[in-house]
């Protein structure tokens, strides 16, 4: 049969229904064979720096993975960023790479890259050797992707493939490897040293969301009657309004929850990798008696040294966890107290930031308000930058797959994105893309895939005509004037450039006309941009929680 209608069946019958990209010349027989289709959809943008990044949303809010497809050399180097921000995040996602033909390569060849320029952003990087492998090829790529602990894989297929019709060869049944059985002694040992611990705490990260597992999570933390503080990937995983909340890990992380993790006599790290990023370059102490989960055994030891590792599945240890706690004494207690006190000092933190209701808004103030109008079950997909920090700290989230941001890479330019393919992945939810300007110039091409794909996500910017938390650190610590790298004196309006572009548009610049406004762009048909008017020289929250 046709190559590319196979690889369209391996696709489809590994249940992705959706495949993120720009056509080109060297895609078009696999567009073809899409196109003749209604199981599986193309959505394209506009640039290939959205493409994996729209892949991403799909898969981190919906727990599905998706595929993209581009081009050789320029549409694959673009896509590179969203493939390393998803190895870094551990999120499972196809990327299809239509290859220079294999007679032509090293002959420097139309937009000829050598593959193994993607080995260091990709769980596996497979190159298609023979046309008769490619679906064995592509089969063994989706089991890669979809294997403990997850992440992207690259296939690059040479293009002069896709238009044969040849044999293929068929893959047999493969095995992923899975974790769900748990090492029983060393949850044991693990049970023991958290049922004698007075002042326990847990750090929870992204695993939580991969393996599912956030009722387990909340019956161990309820058991211990532990905080619990989440990692930039964790954010959502367990809901801030829980009397256990202890906040989020983060560049904006201050002293309380320092100091909340600090004081505690043992913690319970738990699908998270501790990185150098969540924990400030292993600069947040945290209690020698450490029980790390995690499922990359490169991980334990790294940052810290556990009192017991144990490599396998979250949902599956903290199961087994539960029911070992429930048979022991358990000496921890005030648990609740300790965690409202951290909530306490944060909020205590925040009064005057809070307090401005008139433009130019704090990101606290605009944030607060952007929740009040933003419905409980909404999906919200944001972007890198400044005000993520105030994000992670101050918009409250609830389910682990209705939030999304970018974790250790932190790469600008990725919220807006996301929110498409978040709203691929979940037709029926309303979806809200935040963000600020500098991350929105990043990607204001994909304003345009909005409206050209009819896609309804509502876009809330928050514009303060400066790259802040750069110009604020080259203000502070170089001598550089404030608002260095600002641009008040060439100012961008959003809703200009969104109009222009197809978006229905709205401005709001008092907290009563933020939460109003977002609520009329959310209950709007198609898709809205909202844009918030901020203050470039507000404190930084690495700063002002540090104080």
């Amino acid at each position: 049969m046709n190559i590319n209608e196979a690889i369209v069946d391996c696709l489809v019958a590994n249940s992705i229904d959706t495949l993120f990209g720009i056509p080109g010349k060297q895609s078009l027989p696999l567009n073809e064979s899409i196109d003749e289709r209604d199981d599986i959809e193309f959505v394209m943008a506009r640039h290939e720096t959205a493409v994996s990044h729209q892949a991403w949303g799909y898969a981190e809010t919906s727990g599905k993975m998706a595929a993209t497809v581009v081009i050789p050399g320029p549409g694959d180097m673009n896509a590179m960023n969203g493939l390393k921000n998803a190895l870094n995040d551990c999120t499972p996602l196809l990327h299809i790479a239509v290859e220079t033909e294999p007679e032509i390569r090293g002959g420097d060849g139309i937009h000829e890259t050598p593959p193994d320029t993607y080995d260091n952003v990709v769980k596996e990087n497979i190159t298609v050797k023979t046309p008769q492998s490619t679906v064995a090829e592509l089969q063994r790529g989706i089991d890669a992707a979809l294997t403990a602990p997850m992440g992207p894989v690259r296939i690059g297929i040479p293009k002069n493939f896709l238009k044969m019709d040849t044999e293929v060869a068929e893959p047999g049944e493969i095995e992923r490897q899975s974790f769900s059985d748990v090492p029983a002694t060393k949850v044991e040992q693990a049970a023991d040293l958290l049922a004698d611990a007075s002042a326990p705490v847990i750090i929870a990260g992204g695993g939580i969301r991969a393996s599912g597992a956030s009722d387990e999570l909340r019956a161990v933390a309820e058991r211990l009657e532990a905080p619990v503080v989440l990692t930039y990937k964790g954010k959502a995983v367990f809901p801030d309004d829980h009397d256990l909340a202890g906040g989020v890990l983060c560049g904006g992380t201050g002293t309380a929850q320092k100091e909340l993790i600090a004081d505690s006599d043992a913690a319970l790290g738990v699908g998270t990798d501790l990185d150098a990023v969540t924990m400030q370059n292993w600069s947040i102490d945290v209690p020698d008696e450490l029980v790390h989960v995690t499922l990359d055994a490169d991980d334990i030891g790294t940052g810290y040294d556990p009192a017991v590792g144990i490599v396998a599945d979250a949902a599956a240890t903290l199961e087994t966890l539960d029911g070992a706690l429930s048979d022991r004494a358990l000496a921890s207690e005030g648990g609740p107290q300790r965690a409202r006190e951290t909530r306490d000092a944060i909020d205590a933190r925040l009064t005057e930031l809070r307090e401005v209701t008139e433009a130019p808004l704090t990101s606290v103030s605009a944030l607060e308000a952007i929740r009040e109008g933003t419905p409980r079950d909404a999906v919200v997909a944001v972007d890198a930058g400044g005000f993520r920090l105030w994000t992670l700290l101050t918009f409250p989230t609830y389910d682990p797959r209705n939030y999304v941001n970018p974790g250790s890479w932190a790469t600008m330019g990725s919220g807006l994105p996301s929110a498409i393919g978040a709203k691929k992945a979940n037709p029926d939810q309303n979806v809200v893309a935040l963000t600020g300007d500098g991350g929105l110039l990043m990607c204001i091409h994909e304003l345009h895939t909005l409206a050209g794909e009819e896609i309804d996500v509502t876009v809330v910017v928050l514009n303060n005509s400066d790259y802040a938390i750069i110009s604020e650190e080259a203000s502070r610590s170089y001598r550089m004037d404030p608002g260095e790298y600002g641009w008040e004196s060439a100012p961008v309006s959003y809703t200009t450039v969104a109009d222009g572009l197809g978006i229905d548009t709205m401005r709001a610049e008092t907290t009563d006309d933020v939460a109003a406004t977002v609520t009329e762009a959310i209950e709007s048909n198609g898709p809205t941009l909202v844009e918030i008017p901020t203050d470039p020289y507000e404190p930084q929250s690495s700063v002002l929680m540090n104080e």
